[in-house]
């Protein structure tokens, strides 16, 4: 299977060609990663994958599938991603696997038991999930935007995985157990994707919505004036 995997959801972003099932039926090779640069997504995103698919000898008729990070983070880049990937779907009528970066984040840290995944929510805020991992299941507790000393008392008696070096530190400080990360790439969200299309976890472009966790500058703009 061919997969198109995005991700628009940092100040900048990816979009990748994966081959998925082939030959071990649970991997997947990608076969490029493009990059898109911050504050040009709109421009970028739908040319690059146009682009990408006619370097490998590929039209958009031989994608198979889609996996897309849906969240959190930019209000504007997860709208433009999703909307493209929402209309390829649509048109081609293929299966849609949305990724959660804290999800995923907290599966990449390999432990077990209550993990609590955090990342830079910007603003002096943390974007935190809770889950409760026993093997391959993954219970989704809770997924909210904190302030740093809030994420400090609600991750007592969790481990805590995370890319970002400041919040791993503060962690630290605290005397919290960490599990410092790579950021996660193209290969670990396509791999997860991968999973959530293979066991039918996949959702239709209507269904397709943004985690962004924070309300956007104009709603919030709206709020204060009211």
């Amino acid at each position: 299977m061919i997969v198109l995997v995005t991700d628009t959801s940092g100040k900048n972003g990816t979009v990748a060609l994966a081959r998925a099932g082939e030959p071990d039926r649970d991997k997947t090779n990608v076969l490029e990663v493009v990059p898109l640069a911050g504050g040009m997504f709109s421009a970028q995103l739908v040319p690059q994958i146009a682009a990408l698919l006619q370097k490998h000898g590929l039209s958009k008729t031989n994608l198979d599938g889609f996996v897309v990070v849906s969240g959190p983070g930019s209000f504007t880049g997860l709208r433009v991603g999703l909307a493209a990937i929402k209309a390829l779907a649509e048109v081609l009528q293929k299966p849609i696997a949305a990724v959660s970066l804290l999800e995923l984040i907290a599966i990449a840290s390999r432990n077990q038991g209550r993990v609590v995944a955090v990342l830079d929510g910007g603003r002096g805020e943390v974007f935190f999930g809770a889950y409760e991992i026993a093997g391959d299941s993954v219970q989704v507790l809770r997924e909210e935007l904190l302030s740093k000393a809030e994420f400090l008392s609600e991750a007592r008696d969790s481990v805590v995985a995370t890319p970002d070096p400041a919040l791993a530190a503060a962690a630290r400080d605290a005397g919290l157990a960490v599990v410092a990360l790579e950021p996660p790439g193209a290969g670990m969200i396509a791999s997860f994707g991968w999973k959530k299309l293979q066991a039918g976890a996949t959702v239709s472009p209507e269904q397709l919505e943004a985690n962004y966790m924070r309300r956007s500058d104009a709603e919030i703009f709206v709020k204060k004036s009211s």
